[in-house]
């Protein structure tokens, strides 16, 4: 098994892990580290699949080249890097994500289906740790519902894609929607007495149509295209 253990990801976590005292709570703490099942939950059993929709964006043949490297950013549990892996065990994925709970999530999974082709690491989407043009592929999913300053995650996207790599992203649209896993993370902190303990908003933000487009507009790309398809919307960049 190539995946690294467990502790090696924990480690990892660029956001200080240590433990608060007893009653109190990290100045830093995060709903998706602290009730992480629930928020497995919505992703396994709630969320839409779109790999069939990412394979068809990304690679029209329905097959991609043989090392391609892939990102998840904001990956949580890898629904998608697994997928992804599983399907094309000729590419290879990192999903990332700074939720060290999500990454045990992450990584549980992919030692259930024996991947050898995909890997995670504790980042931060607005600080990205790898250097310059150097993934062919990135995939995102609701990752600007909580995520401040959207506009640089999308300037690290860009620097990390090489010439030529594309990006998929999807969002939902609808507030109430979208805020569907917040709400109930938020409720099992008030029922757990942790009202105020964490930095995710009480709602999520949605980006309307033309809002969405021009936030991806505001990169060089040589191609983009952002569509709308139910309760999601979407955008596949290219890199010039």
């Amino acid at each position: 098994m190539a995946t690294e253990p467990v502790s090696s990801v924990v480690e990892k976590e660029r956001v200080s892990t240590t433990a608060a005292p007893a009653g109190e709570v990290e100045k830093d703490d995060s709903l998706f580290e602290r009730f992480a099942w629930l928020y497995v939950f919505f992703r396994e059993r709630v969320f839409r699949d779109d790999t069939s929709r990412i394979i068809r964006a990304l690679w029209p043949t329905g097959k991609p080249p043989a090392e391609t490297r892939v990102m998840e950013l904001g990956c949580g549990p890898a629904y998608y890097s697994c997928q992804l892996a599983l399907r094309f065990p000729e590419i290879t994925v990192l999903g990332v994500d700074r939720a060290a709970r999500q990454l045990e999530w992450a990584q549980k999974k992919a030692h259930t289906l024996n991947l050898r082709n995909c890997t995670f690491e504790s980042d931060n989407v607005l600080d990205l740790s790898h250097a310059d043009e150097t993934f062919d592929v990135l995939i995102a999913a609701r990752l600007f519902t909580v995520l401040p300053d959207q506009e640089h995650a999308i300037s690290e996207m860009h620097r990390i894609l090489r010439p030529g790599g594309r990006c998929f992203i999807a969002e939902p649209r609808y507030a109430i929607w979208a805020s569907l896993p917040l709400l109930a993370m938020w409720l099992m902190a008030a029922l757990t007495g942790m009202n105020s303990c964490c930095r995710e908003p009480r709602k999520a933000k949605v980006l309307s149509g033309p809002d969405f487009k021009g936030l991806f507009a505001s990169q060089p790309w040589r191609q983009l295209k952002t569509w709308q398809d139910g309760r999601y919307q979407y955008a596949l960049c290219e890199k010039g």
